[in-house]
C-alpha cells in the first residue's frame, strides 16, 4: 500500500476514553495529537472543553462520545448529550448505537432515534455557528451478525449520518477487518467507515486502512506513527 506518513495521520482518531484518566492525561494526549497532526481527539463529554482550548487554532479536531459505552440511553437524553457537546466545542461525535434495540428486533426504535438525533445535530451545528459537525455511528459488531450489520447500515444511511464505526473498543473488544470490509461493501462512499478496538501497531492501522477504512480509532497514536515511519526509513 502506498500512503505517506502525513496521510496515514490524518486518518487517526487519537482516543482517551478511559473513565479514570485525569484532565493531565487528556492534556498530554492533545499535546501529542498536536504534534503528530493527527484528525482528531476523542475524550468523554467532560473533557471537551479542555480539548478545545487545548486545540484552538491547529489543524486537530475534537471529538467525543454520546451514550457511550452501551447506547442505552433513552433518546431525549441523547439528544440532550450531542447538543450539548456541540455547544462545548465539539466537532465530531461518536454516538453508540442501541445494540439492545436492534438485536430485540425494535428496528422503527433504532430508525426513528438516529434521525431524531441527526436533525437535532445539524440544527445545533447551524445555531451555534460551528458549520458542520461529523456524526459517526458506533456498533458493536461483535455482537451482531452479518445481516443486522448490514440493516443498521441501511439505518445510519436512511438518518443521514457521515460515518459507521466497528467499535466501541470498551472492554477489550477488537474490530475486525472483516467487519470494516462488510460495512465498506455496504455503505455508499459518501459515508465513512471507522475502525475501533485493538489497533495498537501500523501494521493493524494499514490492515483496517486497506479493508476500506477512512478513520482509524486508537489510543496508540505515537507509537503507530513512529513504527510507521521507522519502518519506510532507507
Amino acid at each position: 500500500m502506498s500512503l505517506r506518513l502525513d496521510e496515514l495521520a490524518k486518518t487517526i482518531d487519537q482516543s482517551l476514553l478511559d473513565p479514570a484518566a485525569t484532565l493531565s492525561e487528556v492534556d498530554r494526549a492533545c499535546e501529542d495529537a498536536r504534534s503528530h497532526h493527527v484528525a482528531s481527539v476523542c475524550v468523554l463529554p467532560f473533557c471537551v472543553p479542555r480539548a478545545v482550548e487545548l486545540l484552538r487554532g491547529c489543524d486537530v479536531k475534537v471529538c467525543t462520545m454520546v451514550s457511550y459505552p452501551f447506547g442505552a440511553d433513552l433518546t431525549k437524553g441523547k439528544i440532550a448529550a450531542a447538543e450539548s457537546c456541540i455547544q462545548a466545542g465539539a466537532d465530531e461525535l461518536g454516538v453508540v448505537m442501541n445494540t439492545a434495540a436492534l438485536r430485540s428486533g425494535e428496528f422503527r426504535y433504532v430508525r426513528d432515534e438516529l434521525g431524531a438525533l441527526v436533525r437535532a445535530v445539524r440544527v445545533r451545528s447551524v445555531n451555534t455557528g460551528r458549520g458542520v459537525v461529523l456524526l459517526k455511528v458506533v456498533l458493536e459488531c461483535s455482537a451482531l451478525d452479518d445481516k443486522l450489520k448490514r440493516l443498521a447500515c441501511r439505518i445510519v444511511e436512511e438518518s443521514g449520518a457521515d460515518f459507521v464505526e466497528t467499535s466501541t473498543g470498551f472492554g477489550g473488544l477488537r474490530g475486525r477487518a472483516e467487519d470494516v470490509e462488510l460495512l465498506r461493501d455496504t455503505l455508499p462512499e459518501s459515508i465513512g467507515v471507522k475502525a475501533n478496538g485493538g489497533i495498537e501497531t501500523a501494521a493493524d492501522a494499514e490492515e483496517m486502512i486497506a479493508a476500506g477504512a477512512g478513520r482509524i480509532g486508537t489510543a496508540h497514536a505515537a507509537r503507530i506513527l513512529s513504527d510507521f515511519a521507522h519502518a519506510r526509513r532507507p
